[in-house]
Protein backbone atom coordinates (compact mmCIF):
# COMPACT_ATOMS: atom_id res chain seq x y z
CA UNK A 1 0.00 0.00 0.00
CA UNK A 2 1.44 3.53 -1.25
CA UNK A 3 0.71 6.42 1.14
CA UNK A 4 0.85 9.45 -0.39
CA UNK A 5 1.78 13.03 1.80
CA UNK A 6 0.29 16.13 1.11
CA UNK A 7 2.23 18.95 1.72
CA UNK A 8 -0.15 22.11 0.81
CA UNK A 9 -0.06 23.28 4.55
CA UNK A 10 3.62 23.40 4.49
CA UNK A 11 3.43 25.62 1.28
CA UNK A 12 1.15 28.10 2.61
CA UNK A 13 2.95 28.20 5.86
CA UNK A 14 6.99 28.76 4.96
CA UNK A 15 8.71 31.65 2.35
CA UNK A 16 11.38 30.78 0.49
CA UNK A 17 11.46 26.56 1.12
CA UNK A 18 10.06 25.77 -2.20
CA UNK A 19 12.86 23.82 -4.01
CA UNK A 20 12.67 21.79 -0.73
CA UNK A 21 9.26 21.11 -0.44
CA UNK A 22 9.14 20.56 -4.49
CA UNK A 23 12.05 17.79 -3.55
CA UNK A 24 9.54 16.55 -0.90
CA UNK A 25 7.11 16.40 -3.28
CA UNK A 26 8.97 14.53 -6.05
CA UNK A 27 10.93 12.11 -3.57
CA UNK A 28 6.84 11.21 -2.68
CA UNK A 29 6.12 10.48 -6.62
CA UNK A 30 8.84 8.13 -7.19
CA UNK A 31 7.15 4.86 -9.12
CA UNK A 32 10.35 2.45 -9.52
CA UNK A 33 13.68 2.04 -7.68
CA UNK A 34 16.57 0.85 -10.55
CA UNK A 35 19.28 -0.43 -8.61
CA UNK A 36 22.04 -0.31 -11.78
CA UNK A 37 24.12 0.53 -11.83
CA UNK A 38 25.27 0.40 -8.53
CA UNK A 39 26.70 3.51 -6.43
CA UNK A 40 28.48 4.78 -3.26
CA UNK A 41 27.96 8.29 -1.88
CA UNK A 42 31.10 9.31 0.31
CA UNK A 43 31.80 12.80 1.86
CA UNK A 44 35.52 13.16 2.02
CA UNK A 45 36.05 16.52 3.82
CA UNK A 46 34.07 19.21 5.16
CA UNK A 47 32.78 20.38 1.80
CA UNK A 48 33.70 17.92 -0.28
CA UNK A 49 31.66 14.60 -1.60
CA UNK A 50 32.38 11.68 -3.83
CA UNK A 51 29.74 9.43 -6.19
CA UNK A 52 31.33 6.03 -7.39
CA UNK A 53 29.81 3.93 -9.53
CA UNK A 54 30.41 0.53 -10.94
CA UNK A 55 29.85 0.88 -14.75
CA UNK A 56 32.04 -2.16 -15.91
CA UNK A 57 31.99 -2.60 -19.93
CA UNK A 58 31.55 1.36 -20.62
CA UNK A 59 34.13 3.12 -21.58
CA UNK A 60 34.31 7.21 -21.35
CA UNK A 61 33.20 7.39 -24.79
CA UNK A 62 29.88 6.02 -23.68
CA UNK A 63 29.23 7.90 -20.62
CA UNK A 64 28.09 11.48 -19.94
CA UNK A 65 27.55 14.04 -17.10
CA UNK A 66 25.96 17.13 -17.64
CA UNK A 67 24.97 19.61 -14.93
CA UNK A 68 22.11 21.52 -14.85
CA UNK A 69 21.10 23.87 -12.09
CA UNK A 70 20.91 21.41 -8.80
CA UNK A 71 20.57 18.11 -11.07
CA UNK A 72 23.49 15.85 -11.55
CA UNK A 73 22.85 13.41 -14.76
CA UNK A 74 25.29 10.23 -15.06
CA UNK A 75 24.15 8.56 -18.57
CA UNK A 76 25.70 5.29 -20.30
CA UNK A 77 24.70 4.01 -23.89
CA UNK A 78 26.99 1.40 -25.44
CA UNK A 79 27.96 2.68 -28.93
CA UNK A 80 27.91 -0.35 -30.67
CA UNK A 81 25.92 -3.51 -31.19
CA UNK A 82 27.65 -7.20 -30.29
CA UNK A 83 27.20 -9.44 -32.60
CA UNK A 84 28.62 -12.52 -30.26
CA UNK A 85 26.34 -15.54 -29.47
CA UNK A 86 25.86 -15.87 -26.28
CA UNK A 87 25.40 -18.93 -23.82
CA UNK A 88 25.07 -17.24 -20.74
CA UNK A 89 25.01 -13.30 -20.54
CA UNK A 90 25.23 -12.02 -16.99
CA UNK A 91 27.03 -8.93 -17.49
CA UNK A 92 24.54 -5.72 -18.51
CA UNK A 93 25.22 -3.15 -20.95
CA UNK A 94 21.56 -1.70 -20.76
CA UNK A 95 21.54 2.13 -21.18
CA UNK A 96 21.03 3.64 -18.31
CA UNK A 97 19.87 7.40 -16.78
CA UNK A 98 20.92 8.32 -12.90
CA UNK A 99 20.07 11.37 -11.35
CA UNK A 100 21.52 12.93 -8.42
CA UNK A 101 19.28 16.07 -6.76
CA UNK A 102 22.29 18.84 -5.55
CA UNK A 103 22.24 20.91 -3.04
CA UNK A 104 22.68 24.50 -3.52
CA UNK A 105 26.50 25.83 -4.46
CA UNK A 106 27.71 22.07 -4.84
CA UNK A 107 29.83 22.00 -8.33
CA UNK A 108 31.31 19.01 -10.00
CA UNK A 109 35.13 19.67 -9.83
CA UNK A 110 36.04 16.58 -11.43
CA UNK A 111 35.51 12.80 -13.31
CA UNK A 112 37.76 9.85 -14.20
CA UNK A 113 36.82 6.39 -15.11
CA UNK A 114 39.36 3.29 -13.13
CA UNK A 115 38.61 -0.08 -13.52
CA UNK A 116 35.04 -0.07 -14.39
CA UNK A 117 34.22 2.78 -11.63
CA UNK A 118 33.14 6.18 -12.26
CA UNK A 119 34.32 8.31 -9.61
CA UNK A 120 32.10 11.86 -9.68
CA UNK A 121 34.11 14.68 -7.28
CA UNK A 122 32.16 17.11 -6.06
CA UNK A 123 32.41 20.11 -3.78
CA UNK A 124 30.14 22.82 -1.91
CA UNK A 125 31.85 26.33 -2.48
CA UNK A 126 29.46 29.20 -0.91
CA UNK A 127 29.91 32.50 -2.23
CA UNK A 128 31.29 34.82 -0.75
CA UNK A 129 28.05 37.15 0.12
CA UNK A 130 26.21 34.65 1.92
CA UNK A 131 29.66 33.61 4.04
CA UNK A 132 29.08 35.02 7.88
CA UNK A 133 30.94 38.52 8.31
CA UNK A 134 31.55 40.47 11.28
CA UNK A 135 30.61 43.71 11.40
CA UNK A 136 33.01 45.98 12.99
CA UNK A 137 31.66 48.09 15.73
CA UNK A 138 32.81 51.97 15.48
CA UNK A 139 34.33 53.37 18.54
CA UNK A 140 34.07 57.41 19.81
CA UNK A 141 31.03 59.53 19.16
CA UNK A 142 27.88 58.21 18.87
CA UNK A 143 25.77 59.11 15.20
CA UNK A 144 23.81 62.34 15.22
CA UNK A 145 20.42 61.28 16.39
CA UNK A 146 17.88 62.19 13.97
CA UNK A 147 14.78 64.21 14.80
CA UNK A 148 11.51 62.81 14.14
CA UNK A 149 8.55 65.18 13.09
CA UNK A 150 5.21 64.83 13.38
CA UNK A 151 2.66 65.82 10.95
CA UNK A 152 -0.51 68.02 12.79
CA UNK A 153 -4.28 66.94 11.22
CA UNK A 154 -7.06 69.00 11.65
CA UNK A 155 -9.45 66.91 14.14
CA UNK A 156 -12.72 66.40 12.58
CA UNK A 157 -15.69 65.36 14.61
CA UNK A 158 -17.08 62.08 13.98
Amino acid sequence: MRTTLDFSPLFRSSIGFDRVLDALEAASRVETIDNWPPYDTVKTGEHDYRITMAVAGFSQDDLTITQEQNMLMVSGQKAGEDTGQYLHRGMTERPFQRRFELADHVKVIGASLVNGLLAIDLKRETPEEMKPRKIEIAAGEALPKVETKQIEADKQAA
